[in-house]
């Protein structure tokens, strides 16, 4: 072999070598006609269909501006939502469903028609009845029974709807609170506040279009998976904020970064995704380039809005707020603030309703009291003050938890707990809405005289979900998105609009 033809054959090499490198799996699947890109193909053209436009739900998606406000189906009622979720599952026995039956069978044993059959997470042999541990009143024009649990929100029935008689077939937590907030107790779907920011985007660019607060110490028992984007892409996953401290993690610059530099950094950043995505056409990278551009916005927007310092006394009063702690008071004030500035949805997730008496935290006689009085007083300022700004009925807000308690006593192990409490119940228990074109003031449904079973107007987390969509202006049996070959809705293949309790 002469000198020249081996150069030549070492240029070759490097040349393959260097090929080789840059095959990425990415790369691998585009230049495979066969095999795994024909087993690909249809989850593909799937994805491609909603860089504009998703068949019947004529949802435009524009990849590069993924937050753009968009319309929906048809005229909603509601443009935005705050949802309350109490982790845990209060009692609705103590709060809103009076049953003065069960406090006539109070300490007696446990009929055996209500424990054959059934299945509890933890009550074992023949438990105690327990009437409810707390006074009920009507209130109201509407003569709605609330509990002196709630002494402020009493006060303000008249703007609400009840629903006493929602039902699950979850009696777990995780996988309860996964259904009610992404349509499925297994992983991997997108939560609610996903599916309407993909829908209608956001009226405001410099914030993200879906925020999560957190309050009473720990995440939901599902996590971060019930603000999760599942297969709609990852711009529509719910940011979490903080109430104390800097809203978001690392979103200051570091020392030595001045706000140029970090503008500079991200075109850089975004120079290259630019460039990867004019060579593969994945639009998770042009998502990529829109969280950097967001966040970079974000800076200037989210310590503003995120601020409640500068808010009048009479509304840190009003709400119960803490100005530089952690609490639910600060999260529900925030949850005005950022609805006002145009965020489609807020959730709320507060931990440690978890009524089961296995100690005094857990006990719906002291627990459950004292978690009643950190956010009645919070929950009634932001209907309040949302009405008073006109905000209300344009904000749809839902409050609840992911399953019910049972009426008779929890006693784990077949013995009684050290304090009274109620195991988990998936047959009965109450959500309640507001705003959004809901009735005022209206009750609907209703569960048997001790508070076991719902016998009429039965609703279950797909019907709820259906009537919030239903409220935003979209029907929740066209509003699909293509993953894995296959149209994908919120409510699966399940639900009904509550027509009944709309205004």
């Amino acid at each position: 072999m002469t000198r020249d033809e081996l150069n030549a054959y070492k240029l070759a090499k490097e040349a393959q070598e260097a090929e080789l490198r840059n095959c990425t799996r990415r790369h691998f699947l585009k230049e495979s006609a066969f095999g795994l890109g024909a087993l690909a193909m249809g989850t593909m053209l799937g994805s491609c269909g909603n860089l504009f436009k998703s068949n019947k739900n004529n949802v435009l998606y524009d990849p590069a501006r993924p937050l753009l406000a968009k319309p929906p189906q048809f005229p909603g009622k509601a443009k935005s939502v705050i949802y309350i979720h109490m982790a845990g599952a209060p009692s609705q026995l103590e709060l809103f469903d009076y049953k003065p039956e069960l406090m006539k069978m109070d300490g007696q044993d446990c009929p055996q028609s209500l424990l054959q059959g059934k299945k509890f997470a933890f009550i074992r042999g023949v438990p105690k009845m327990m009437g409810a541990q707390a006074n009920f009143a009507q209130h109201g024009e509407s003569r709605t029974w609330v509990s002196d649990n709630l002494p402020h929100f009493s006060t303000i029935v008249d703007e609400v709807t009840l629903l006493k008689a929602v039902y699950t077939d979850q009696f777990n937590h995780a996988p309860a609170q996964l259904l009610v907030h992404t349509g499925s107790p297994r992983l991997g779907r997108p939560s609610i506040g996903s599916w309407v920011t993909y829908g209608l985007g956001s009226e405001n660019q410099n914030l993200p279009g879906f925020v999560v607060l957190t309050s009473g110490g720990n995440f939901p028992d599902a996590g971060k998976s019930v603000w999760g984007s599942g297969f709609l892409p990852s711009v529509y996953q719910g940011v979490q904020c903080r109430s104390e401290g800097d809203p978001v993690l690392f979103i200051k610059d570091p020392d030595g970064m001045s706000r140029d530099l970090r503008k500079k950094s991200i075109d850089a950043i975004n120079a290259v995704n630019k460039a990867e995505f004019e060579e593969y056409h994945d639009q998770e990278t042009l998502s990529r380039i829109s969280q950097y551009e967001m966040a970079y916005r974000m800076q200037i927007s989210a310590p503003e809005v995120m601020n409640i310092n500068d808010e009048p006394q009479y509304i840190h009063d009003m709400y119960g707020t803490q100005p530089g702690k952690a609490c639910f008071a600060n999260n529900a004030l925030l949850a005005r603030k950022l609805v006002e500035k145009g965020v489609r949805y807020v959730q709320l997730f507060d931990w440690g309703w978890d009524d089961h008496g296995d100690k005094a935290d857990n006990a719906v006689d002291i627990g459950l009291k004292n978690k009643c009085r950190s956010t009645d007083k919070p929950v009634t300022a932001l209907l309040l003050d949302l009405k008073q700004r006109g905000l209300l009925e344009e904000t749809l807000v839902v409050w609840g938890g992911e399953f019910g308690r049972t009426p008779m006593m929890e006693n784990r192990n077949g013995r009684e707990n050290p304090f009274k409490g109620r195991d988990h119940h998936t047959e009965a228990f109450t959500i309640w809405m507001a705003g959004g074109g809901i009735k005022k003031g209206f009750t609907y449904g209703e569960t048997d005289e001790i508070g076991y079973s719902a016998i009429s107007g039965k609703v279950d987390a797909f019907d709820i979900q259906a009537t919030i969509l239903n409220q935003l202006g979209f029907n929740h049996e066209e509003f699909t998105y293509m993953s894995q070959g296959r149209p994908f809705r919120l409510t699966d293949v399940s639900g009904k609009v509550i027509n009944d309790i709309i205004a």
